[in-house]
């Protein structure tokens, strides 16, 4: 099994507070329905900062990233359809799905 990254790029806000909710529910039963594939799941981003090549520090992101959910399934295209499942897709967001690499460690 291999591990796959499901960046969250964009999406709108909630107009309201029952919408938001709506949502929610939404994302939670997506997340619930993904089981043991589910290794990292839901984890938001806020307050990013960018550090620039010359050590400045600008307020926010370069790519819109929003959070991450970390999937273990046998391949990327197994990934793909769990992404396209996602009801982040139903508020204006795209979906990033890329394979993790595990790197050796330095000794």
């Amino acid at each position: 099994m291999a591990r796959f990254m499901i960046t969250y790029l964009g999406g709108n806000q909630p107009a309201t507070p029952e919408e938001g909710k709506q949502h929610f529910a939404k994302y939670m039963e997506w997340l619930g329905s993904l089981g043991d594939a589910a290794v990292s799941p839901a984890n938001p981003l806020k307050g990013t900062r960018t550090v620039q090549p010359d050590g400045g520090v600008a307020h926010g992101s370069v790519t819109g990233m929003s959070g991450f959910t970390v999937v273990e399934v046998k391949s990327i295209d197994a990934a793909i359809e769990i992404a396209k499942a996602c009801p982040f897709l139903e508020i204006g967001g795209s979906l990033e799905v890329s394979e993790m690499i595990d790197m050796p460690m330095a000794k």
